[in-house]
């Protein structure tokens, strides 16, 4: 793992949202990206940021750091206090924006296991090459995940469900290619 102070500028790895209020003493609920949605608590400090902003540049200087005091599961979200954030009106600045951590925290990916962030802008291909556009983003659906691919010939989006091998044929982050075995008009 690389020193933040190494990390210049930091490529930051948004984990969720800050969704809501908790009480009247500075908690926020955070809705975690994270599986186990628990895993978002082991790292002590997260870094927040507008969800607004009009830039994906991961690694712009408009971060904001937060050193987490308390945080714990609360029904489907967590619930955290940070250091400075005593009152809901100064938590209340928080509500929708973005958790992130600098990628160098988060542990490697195993074999045939992939973070979103990796997948989101990568070509996705149909077996027989025709270029179906750019993974937009991803979402769950209790069944499976799902690729949201934007068409670049329409500006369309496609969905296509995350199932390997039989629908996802083949996955190369480095290449940033994803082939699939899918009809677009489905």
């Amino acid at each position: 793992m690389q020193p933040l102070d190494d990390m210049r500028p930091p490529d930051f790895i948004a984990l969720g949202r800050v969704s809501g209020l908790f009480g009247v003493k500075g908690w926020v609920k955070v809705f975690s990206d994270t599986q186990p949605r628990e895993n978002i608590i082991q790292y002590g400090t997260w870094w927040l940021k507008s969800a607004e902003s009009t830039t994906k540049d991961w690694q712009e200087r408009d971060w904001q750091e937060h050193k987490i005091l308390q945080a714990q599961p609360h029904g489907k979200t967590i619930i955290a206090s940070f250091d400075g954030i005593t009152t809901r009106e100064a938590a209340a600045k928080l509500v929708g924006q973005l958790v992130a951590i600098p990628r160098g925290l988060l542990p490697e990916a195993q074999e045939d296991e992939y973070y979103w962030a990796d997948l989101v802008g990568c070509t996705v291909l149909s077996v027989s090459g025709e270029v179906m556009g750019l993974v937009d983003r991803l979402f769950e659906t209790g069944a499976n995940d799902v690729l949201v691919v934007k068409s670049s010939a329409n500006n369309s989006e496609v969905l296509i469900p995350w199932v390997v091998p039989d629908v996802i044929t083949s996955i190369d982050t480095t290449a940033k290619q994803i082939v699939v075995d899918w009809d677009p008009d489905y």
